[in-house]
């Protein structure tokens, strides 16, 4: 088997950014109609949310307006085309990779629609080999991103010498549902945001980076109903059950400690969490239960505030303030991130 690592992680913001001061103006108006109580309550939602600022591949202003799924998916399809050039340019540079050293794409969103995918016309625009390999992965949302690099470790530990890009891109801005006066809708408004980010990995003999040495998923069984989208006329509607945050709670030894043990480690030898800031009741529920380990997850609060949650772009940021920092070898990270099926997916790293 190749050692598979991570060479380098690169993240790209949309041009438009608000703070969650500026977008409650925009919030109220859309309310007005509404019974005051409830205005309230979805106000006090977007305070408590723990973001305090939030990127968009359009102005707010254009999200509080109803066009139609049509109109929503082409500035989609057009942003992210965009979005995901510049991240992948800018990770390959920071690598000293050139495009067409790349054996292996995987692109990662689920927030708009398009065939061919994103990968398709990144081959085109940064002259990619025509040989390489494509994976779109479309249906996991948050997960996604520890998806991609579980398949991408997966291609280059049975390929040696070869190099992958992973690359999210994802606009829940673009899914904004104006009709829509449901709690999932109101909380999903009020914590996520729009962003990309690429991770270069390889199984060349010399790369330096930390090392993958362990990488599973977990699936909660009869589960299917706590997450995801419903495909509308308007657009893709948010499900999102109150739920999530107690059902994590309940699963959560059994996803840490056997994949953990799995691979010669325990809680206690696991010195990094890089885990996905779904939201603060999440974050919450897994600060509680990494604390009472002694464990904490600074980064990823830290990567909720400042962006949101990117759907399956958000742990890719906090991976990338890792591999930002002075970290002494031998070290373990536990990278970790939920989303719809409904599962947990995780990726353990050496450095």
């Amino acid at each position: 088997m190749n050692d598979v690592k991570i060479i380098s992680v690169a993240k790209q913001l949309p041009e438009y950014s608000r703070t969650t001061a500026e977008i409650l103006p925009l919030v109220e108006t859309w309310l007005a109609g509404q019974e005051e109580r409830f205005q309230r309550k979805v106000v006090k939602i977007f305070e408590g949310a723990a973001v305090d600022k939030r990127y968009s591949i359009m102005a707010p202003e254009e999200v509080f307006v109803a066009t139609s799924f049509e109109d929503k998916n082409k500035i989609y399809v057009r942003e992210v085309k965009k979005l995901g050039k510049q991240v992948l340019q800018k990770a390959l540079k920071k690598s000293n990779w050139e495009p067409d050293s790349l054996d292996y794409i995987i692109t990662v969103s689920c927030t708009g629609i398009m065939i061919p995918s994103l990968d398709a016309y990144l081959i085109n625009d940064l002259n990619l080999r025509q040989d390489i390999v494509r994976l779109p992965v479309t249906e996991m949302g948050c997960a996604a991103g520890v998806s991609g690099l579980i398949y991408a470790t997966n291609f280059l530990k049975a390929n040696p010498n070869k190099r992958a890009a992973v690359i999210a891109v994802e606009s829940p801005t673009a899914t904004f549902q104006l009709e829509d006066y449901s709690m999932a809708n109101m909380v999903s408004a009020a914590i996520f945001g729009d962003g990309a980010a690429c991770v270069l990995l390889s199984s060349e003999e010399d790369a330096i980076g930390p090392r993958i040495i362990g990488d599973e998923m977990y699936h909660f069984k009869d589960a299917t109903h706590m997450m995801g989208f419903d495909l509308t006329n308007n657009g893709l509607q948010m499900i999102l059950d109150p739920a999530v945050p107690a059902t994590i709670a309940a699963h959560f030894p059994e996803i840490v400690h056997p994949f953990l043990k799995k691979n010669g480690s325990a809680i206690e030898k696991v010195d990094h969490l890089i885990f996905h800031p779904g939201g603060r009741k999440i974050v919450q529920t897994v600060e509680e239960l990494f604390g009472a380990l002694g464990k904490n997850i600074d980064d990823t609060r830290e990567v909720l505030r400042l962006y949101g949650n990117m759907s399956s772009a958000t742990v890719l940021y906090v991976l990338e303030r890792f591999l930002e920092k002075e970290i002494p070898k031998g070290e373990q990270g536990l990278v970790l991130s939920f989303g719809p099926g409904f599962s947990a997916q995780r990726v353990l790293l050496e450095w």
